[in-house]
């Protein structure tokens, strides 16, 4: 393509609304850095709002890494999507794989400026978390080892996640401690990556629950790999996990009692989905556990970072 085709912003508008939809992104990605740093702060004891610096570069470095996450996938489906979903962008030709690229690659100098701006010892965690995205891109050179072994492949490719929470975390930690190295990391903080670490489960598994009427041929949803009921149950699982990682994060913040009254309202929600569910597989239900995973997301990190210190402050 020529360089006005490139730069035309219609092409880039219908890509975004396709494949990595801005309105349903900034926002979930904001209330994720927000109270990545806001937690972060309050473990350290430091009840106060986020420098407007910090909140900034966590969710810029954020949303260009789910970005660049995007990218990643297209390069690795490429020749499946060809196959069984021609109807995507890239198959299509809307943009293609090597503009992807240099849109991803974009993306990393910009994080990379902004870690230099905010603070230069921010690029280490930042080049853990690229080195990481780059092994994945590859499927860490296991691609058929990987995608015979489903549990596997969706527990190694989520690792990314509290990689990322990180960083974003690290922009709070790591610049108050004005050291370069781990040892500011606050204690308490594992638990929010713990939390990362199965939201982005939630996430993955929810995005992938079809009913039967809705599945496509080629597509690997967990509602096909494992069966409906077993892939409900999962979810379910991974909800509950996240659940008891979250409270014993808010434990750590002495907001326990909120968080859980929480918890148990969505929790009720999303037993109540799956039971509908399982009982009546209509063409479209499986779209509600997106919904669902999605505003339990959003919930989960504003109860455990923004809710707690807009409370104290």
């Amino acid at each position: 393509m020529g360089l006005a085709a490139t730069l035309d912003p219609g092409r880039w508008w219908t890509y975004q609304r396709e494949r990595f939809p801005l309105l349903a992104h900034v926002p979930l990605v904001a209330a994720f850095s927000f109270s990545a740093v806001a937690y972060s702060s309050l473990l350290r004891g430091d009840v106060h709002l986020p420098a407007l610096g910090a909140w900034l570069v966590a969710f810029i470095t954020a949303l260009a890494f789910f970005l660049q996450l995007r990218i990643a996938d297209e390069f690795k489906d490429f020749e499946e999507d060809s196959r069984w979903r021609p109807y995507r962008p890239v198959p299509r030709g809307l943009v293609t794989l090597r503009e992807l690229g240099v849109l991803g690659a974009v993306a990393a100098l910009i994080q990379l400026a902004l870690a230099l701006w905010l603070f230069w010892p921010l690029v280490i965690v930042l080049a853990i978390t690229w080195a990481y995205l780059a092994l994945m891109s590859h499927e860490f050179f296991l691609r058929d080892w990987l995608k015979a072994r489903p549990v596997t492949y969706l527990w190694s490719h989520m690792l990314i996640m509290p990689l990322i929470d990180l960083y974003a975390t690290a922009c709070d930690w790591m610049v108050a401690g004005g050291e370069p190295g781990l040892e500011a990391i606050p204690g308490g903080l594992h638990w929010f990556l713990i939390v990362s670490f199965f939201n982005g489960i939630v996430i993955e598994i929810g995005r992938k629950l079809r009913a039967p009427a809705d599945e496509e041929e080629g597509v690997e949803t967990y509602s096909v790999l494992w069966g409906r009921s077993r892939a409900v149950l999962a979810w379910l699982g991974a909800l509950g996990v996240t659940a008891v990682s979250a409270a014993l994060a808010a434990a750590k913040i002495d907001f326990l009692w909120p968080v859980l009254t929480l918890l148990l309202v969505l929790l009720a929600v999303a037993g109540l989905a799956a039971w509908h569910f399982l009982n009546n597989p209509s063409p479209g239900a499986g779209k509600r556990f997106e919904a669902i995973a999605g505003v339990w997301t959003l919930c989960m990190y504003l109860s455990l970072g923004a809710g707690p210190l807009l409370w104290k402050v």
